[in-house]
């Protein structure tokens, strides 16, 4: 299968995302885990005061986030945000 290369790709550089969660404010709803175009976010093992698993960056995927912020987007409890790297 041919894919199609951009002209301006040796120019273009893909931003890298730092992603942070505020976990005593996440209440579990994963919009951040399931819409992420990247996959970099995950269920983490350890809870918050409410009891729910908040998001945390998979170990293999740290330098995954191109900063896109839609994890901030669809966060209906303002938990989680990103900055470029």
């Amino acid at each position: 299968m041919l894919t199609r290369k951009p002209l301006d790709s040796a120019t273009v550089k893909i931003p890298v995302g730092q992603v942070y969660v505020i976990p005593g404010r996440c209440k579990g709803c994963k919009f951040c885990i399931q819409f992420c175009p990247e996959q970099v976010l995950v269920e983490s093992e350890g809870m918050n005061a409410k009891g729910y698993h908040y998001p945390v960056v998979a170990e293999d995927k740290a330098q995954a986030c191109v900063n896109c912020r839609f994890c901030k987007l669809v966060c209906p409890d303002f938990a989680i945000y990103t900055e470029e790297i």
